[in-house]
C-alpha cells in the first residue's frame, strides 16, 4: 500500500447543503418520469401505489441510517470502499471499486446520458445517433468541469439541484390545483378503490421504487471532503432522503390526481402526459426542459462521487497509482475523472450499437449495485463488533433490527437484478470478475 502525501488529499469543501444538493441531484433523476407507469402497472390501487412510493422512502432511510453511522465514524473519500475494506480486507475493498469504476458508476452516467440524449433529441434532432451523440457531449462537457474544478462543478450542482425541486413542486402543484378544473374522470379510472392489501404485486413494484430511489448511499463519498462530517453527515442523509420522499410522493399523487391509475398505467410519457393536461401542447417542451436539467444534475452528481473511489484506489495500490493524483489546486482528482469519462464513453459507444440502450445499462449496473449495497451494510455489524461499547458520533437507532431489516432488502433486489434482467445482467458480472487477476497482479506488484 501507499501513503498518502498530505498535498495529495482532499479538502473538506463540502458543506451540509451542497452535499445534500449531490444526493438529491443524484437521486431525483429521469426514473421518476419514466418509471411510475410501470409501479402503477403493479398496484391494484391508488393507496396502494402512493404506499409503494411511501415505503420506499422509509427502505432508503433504514439504509441512509446505516451508512450515517459508518460514513461519520469512519469517513473517507473512498466512501463504500473505504468500510469494505476496513471490514473484508483489500480483496474485497478492490473488487468493489474495480466494479464501480468499470460497472456501477459509468454503467449509471452512460445510461443518465442516454436518457438525456433521447430528450435532447426532441428538441433538436441532428441524426439517427442524436441520443448518443448528445451522451457523449454530456460526459465529456460535465468532466470537463470537474476537471476544472471542485468548486464550479459543485456550485453548478446546487443550482441544478435547487432548479430541480422548485420545478418538481411546481409541476406537481399545478396538477394537483389544476385538476379541481379538469373535466371528471371515467369510471374505469377510478374504480380501484382504496384498499391496501387487495391485489397488487409489491414485490415487482418495489424494485422499480427502489431503482428510482437509488443513489442515496453516494453521499458517503464526499464524507472525506464534508465540513465537521461527525456532526453533519447524518444530517446530509437525513433531510437528503425526507426531501426526495416528499418530492416523490408529491409527484406521483399528481399524476394518480390528474391522470387517473388507468391512464398512468397505461402512460410511456407520464411526465410529458401531466404536463399536457395541465398546459396543453406547450407541455412536452416543459417536462422536456426538465428532464434534461435533472439528467444534467444526476450525471454531474455521478461524476463527483464516481471519481472519488476511482482516486482512492489509486491512492492505495501503486499498480493503479496514476489513478490516486489529487489536484491540490483545484481541489480534484484529475486522472480518475478522466479515466471515469473515457470507460463512460466507452459504454455510450457500444450503447449506440443497441437498440435498448437504456433497458442494456440497467441490466449492466443492477446486480453488482445491489451486492455491494448488501455487503456495505453487513460491515456495521463487523464494526460494531470491533469497537464494542466505544463512543460513536451516530449510532443507528433500533440496532440490529434496521440494519437486518435493510440486508433482507438488499438480498431481495439482488435476487431480482440476477432473475428479472436480461444479458446486459451477465456481462455486468463478467466484467467485475475481470477484477479478480487485476487485484492479483496488483497484489503481487505490492509484495
Amino acid at each position: 500500500m501507499k501513503a498518502s502525501l498530505q498535498e495529495n488529499t482532499p479538502i473538506q469543501g463540502f458543506t451540509t447543503l451542497s452535499s445534500i444538493a449531490v444526493m438529491v441531484g443524484i437521486v431525483v433523476g429521469i426514473g421518476i418520469f419514466r418509471l411510475p407507469p410501470i409501479v402503477a402497472s403493479n398496484s391494484a390501487n391508488e393507496f396502494q401505489f402512493i404506499s409503494f412510493w411511501i415505503a420506499g422512502g422509509f427502505i432508503s432511510l433504514m439504509g441512509a441510517l446505516c451508512y450515517a453511522e459508518l460514513a461519520s465514524s469512519k469517513p473517507d473519500a473512498g466512501g463504500e470502499y473505504h468500510f469494505l475494506s476496513r471490514a473484508f480486507g483489500p480483496p474485497i475493498g478492490f473488487l468493489f471499486t474495480w466494479g464501480r469504476m468499470t460497472v456501477i458508476q459509468t454503467g449509471s452516467l452512460a445510461l443518465i446520458a442516454f436518457i438525456l440524449g433521447d430528450y435532447a433529441a426532441l428538441i433538436l434532432d441532428i441524426g439517427p445517433h442524436s441520443s448518443a451523440v448528445y451522451a457523449a457531449l454530456t460526459i465529456i462537457i460535465l468532466t470537463g468541469l470537474n476537471l476544472f474544478g471542485t468548486t464550479p462543478s459543485r456550485r453548478i450542482q446546487n443550482l441544478l439541484t435547487g432548479l430541480i425541486i422548485v420545478m418538481m413542486i411546481l409541476l406537481s402543484l399545478s396538477g394537483l390545483i389544476s385538476a379541481e378544473s379538469l373535466p371528471e374522470l371515467s369510471e374505469s379510472n377510478t374504480n380501484s378503490g382504496w384498499s391496501l392489501f387487495s391485489g397488487g404485486s409489491a414485490g415487482a413494484a418495489m424494485i422499480f421504487v427502489l431503482l428510482t430511489y437509488g443513489g442515496w448511499n453516494e453521499a458517503a463519498y464526499l464524507s472525506g471532503e464534508l465540513q465537521d462530517v461527525k456532526r453533519n453527515m447524518m444530517k446530509v442523509l437525513l433531510f437528503g432522503i425526507l426531501i426526495i420522499t416528499f418530492i416523490y410522493v408529491l409527484i406521483n399523487s399528481a399524476y394518480l390526481r390528474v391522470l387517473g391509475l388507468e391512464s398512468l398505467q397505461n402512460s410511456e410519457t407520464v411526465g410529458a402526459d401531466l404536463a399536457n393536461q395541465i398546459f396543453g401542447p406547450e407541455g412536452t417542451i416543459i417536462v422536456t426542459f426538465i428532464v434534461v436539467a435533472t439528467a444534467l444534475s444526476t450525471a454531474n452528481a455521478t461524476i463527483i462521487t464516481g471519481a472519488r473511489t476511482n482516486y482512492a484506489l489509486g491512492r492505495d495500490f501503486s499498480l493503479l497509482s496514476f489513478l490516486g493524483k489529487w489536484n491540490s489546486k483545484n481541489n480534484t482528482p484529475v486522472n480518475a475523472l478522466i479515466v471515469q469519462g473515457v470507460i463512460a464513453l466507452l459504454l455510450v459507444g457500444l450503447g449506440a450499437w443497441s437498440q435498448e440502450a437504456v433497458t442494456t445499462m440497467v441490466d449492466y449496473t443492477a446486480p453488482v449495485f445491489w451486492l455491494f449495497l448488501l455487503l456495505t451494510t453487513a460491515t456495521l455489524f463487523i464494526f460494531r463488533f470491533r469497537q464494542g461499547k466505544k463512543e460513536l458520533p451516530f449510532r443507528v437507532p433500533l440496532y440490529p433490527l434496521t440494519p437486518i431489516l435493510f440486508l433482507i432488502a438488499c438480498g431481495y433486489m439482488l435476487y431480482s437484478s440476477l432473475a428479472f434482467t436480461g444479458s446486459g445482467a451477465l456481462v455486468g458480472v463478467a466484467i467485475l470478475a475481470v477484477g479478480v487477476p487485476v487485484y492479483l497482479l496488483a497484489r503481487n506488484r505490492e509484495g
